[in-house]
């Protein structure tokens, strides 16, 4: 019998994937024999997908992964979006099923958020392990910037109604207003494999340096993913100039401090919302307190 976390059995739940959950243990079984592997210990923070620890016959290290199967092909993406980068800032994925959406990956250590740094450290690391991933990725069928910003947008509207307005219709309206300009200022020129959430959580400790773990992937401007570290840690992002965190981001890598910003102003609504419905607090509440703030 294997433990399936209650977050990721309420997720396959409200996604109709039953079936899934009842099978779960015979999928986990069939790749157990076919990649010569013994499934260990659950991860218990895990919320999309099951994860736990496996061990190959000659003691290496891996972690186990099966997506929650439901629309919008994120399993698939993940494993385009790690072939792409053979783990080169992101984690190496070892050997994966598609059909199962399942992937078998190096095995890393704790991350960012376990080590606690400053900050300021934090900053520099996650803008490091970006940087490694960024690199042309033309015709990989991933969802361009555009793509993935008409969604986000579409999400924001949806969600803002049926959580009954959590945050201010200025805060929206300004959210939305911000994705409109990076959906037309998106260039297939300038687009690069991105990772598409890239913070603390997901960043984990790989020998002397530090990989990704959980792409969303896609394929857009680089500021997209420097926009996702304008919604982390919103308590100090709202203390004291809010922009000089998106102008120290364009500095350090080279980039537009204005699209930074403007993806920021996306993110902290779209995904303070998620986090609202989702009921990951403080998180939700902060990010959009930050949002009212981070108005100009």
């Amino acid at each position: 019998m294997i433990e399936i976390p209650e977050a990721v059995r309420h997720q396959a739940v409200n996604v109709g994937a039953d079936e899934w959950l009842a099978s779960l243990g015979d999928i986990v079984a069939e790749l157990a024999t076919s990649w010569n592997i013994t499934v260990g210990t659950t991860f218990p923070d895990a919320t999309e997908a099951y994860v736990a620890e496996a061990v190959r016959d000659d003691g290496e290290l891996f972690v186990l992964k099966i997506h929650i199967p439901r629309e919008g092909g994120f399993a698939q993406s993940e494993i385009t979006t790690l072939r792409l980068a053979n783990g080169d800032g992101c984690v190496l994925l070892v050997d994966y099923d598609v059909a199962l959406g399942a992937l078998l990956l190096e095995r890393l250590g704790p991350s960012l958020r376990d080590l606690a740094l400053p900050i300021d450290r934090r900053l520099e690391i996650l803008c490091g392990v970006a940087e490694r991933i960024w690199r042309p990725a033309p015709d990989c069928g991933l969802p361009k910037g555009r793509q993935t910003v008409t969604a986000q947008m579409e999400s924001i509207r949806s969600l803002w109604e049926e959580l009954n307005h959590p945050c201010s219709e200025r805060a929206v309206a300004y959210a939305l207003e911000c994705g409109e300009r990076r959906s037309a200022a998106h260039d297939d020129e300038r687009a690069v494999l991105i990772h598409g959430d890239i913070h603390q959580w997901n960043t984990l400790q790989a020998k002397d340096r530090f990989k990704l773990v959980d792409p969303d992937g896609g394929v857009a401007e680089a500021e997209f993913d420097l926009g996702v570290l304008m919604r982390e840690d919103p308590v100090e992002l709202m203390q004291g100039d809010s922009k000089a965190r998106a102008r120290y981001l364009a500095v350090r890598c080279g980039l537009d401090a204005e699209a930074i910003w403007e993806w920021g102003a996306v993110q902290r609504v779209w995904n303070g919302l998620l986090c609202l419905k989702d009921d990951l607090q403080p998180f939700g509440r902060q990010m959009l307190d930050a949002a009212e703030v981070c108005i100009e």
